[in-house]
């Protein structure tokens, strides 16, 4: 009874605010609200894309990944320069996932697996090789900034849109772009023989090995495929947002408080987490810019007071 009476205020003392906020603003702006939303919720979908392959890594497999920054500034880089020369978006999105599974699996292959349930060394490791992957992409491609276009069929508005009346085209896929990963991600671990695989490798990976599954590969692969979707997230970046140096900071960032808000581990967990973030960051921008930093914060406080596992995160 004190559980459900602490749940109600707690719910009462995040929602009440957040509800009398948006009936101020609908009645204030109304298209400037649902703009906003909508602004929310695509860049949502990207910090998405970007964090449910480390939630696969970091929250799954207990990798500690801090490199994964570096790997969706890899993916966005090459997607650049395969577009840029091919004029083929597709054919980009392949090579920027390509390039960053290459990488993600050598990564694992060569060091991070000699490191199993070493965290620290983990982290030590990956930080050192996000500076020496950041740097070697700044002495290639430079400080300049880079924005790739989007292809022909997402360019320009889609109009008649209720209350909004116009909004971009490309902007709009992302949110397709999202669910379209999630429910991919949602399959490959909750209904196929790979996914029954990883899960039980995380649980007890030396049972896993006396059943003769090879557990290296497995984990190996299940790396490639997160590193592979910062890769992808990197080219949808490049249109979306741009190719400079820094961005990895900033992805791997908001990948961390992805993971943490939604529960490691849980994918359903990531795309709410990252739902609470975007929307958070756009409305913060719109109405409160000088204070909009600061709501990031605030969400990771009450998540860690309330729900220190995250919000659909199972406890150990």
């Amino acid at each position: 009874m004190k559980r459900t009476r602490a749940q109600l205020a707690a719910w009462l003392l995040i929602g009440g605010p957040i509800l009398v906020f948006s009936l101020w603003a609908m009645v204030d702006n109304t298209r400037l609200y649902f703009v906003t939303m909508l602004n929310g919720l695509t860049l949502a979908s990207l910090y998405f894309i970007v964090a449910s392959g480390f939630t696969l890594v970091f929250g799954l497999m207990r990798n500690v990944n801090l490199a994964h920054g570096s790997l969706y500034l890899l993916g966005g880089y090459v997607g650049y320069v395969v577009a840029a020369h091919t004029g083929w978006w597709v054919l980009a999105l392949a090579a920027g996932f390509a390039a960053a599974a290459v990488a993600g699996l050598l990564m694992q292959w060569l060091i991070l697996r000699h490191m199993q349930g070493q965290d620290l060394r983990q982290t030590m490791v990956t930080i050192g090789l996000s500076i020496v992957v950041a740097d070697i992409l700044l002495w290639i491609f430079t400080g300049q900034v880079y924005q790739m276009e989007a292809p022909e069929w997402l360019q320009g508005p889609i109009r008649g849109l209720p209350l909004i009346n116009a909004y971009g085209a490309f902007r709009l896929s992302l949110l397709g772009f999202g669910i379209a990963i999630g429910l991919f991600l949602w399959w490959l671990l909750a209904r196929t023989r790979i996914g029954m695989m990883i899960r039980a490798g995380v649980d007890d990976r030396g049972m896993l090995a006396a059943s003769g599954v090879n557990v290296n590969l497995v984990f190996a692969l299940t790396f490639a495929l997160g590193a592979g979707l910062a890769g992808f997230g990197g080219v949808i970046g490049a249109v979306e947002l741009s190719m400079v140096p820094g961005e990895d900071t900033r992805l791997l960032l908001a990948s961390l408080i992805v993971v943490i808000v939604g529960g490691m581990g849980s994918v359903p967990g990531a795309a709410i987490g990252a739902a609470i973030l975007g929307l958070a960051e756009t409305y913060g921008l719109a109405y409160a810019p000088t204070y909009s930093v600061v709501f990031t914060f605030v969400i990771l406080i009450l998540v860690l007071a309330f729900r220190p596992r995250g919000i659909m995160g199972k406890q150990a």
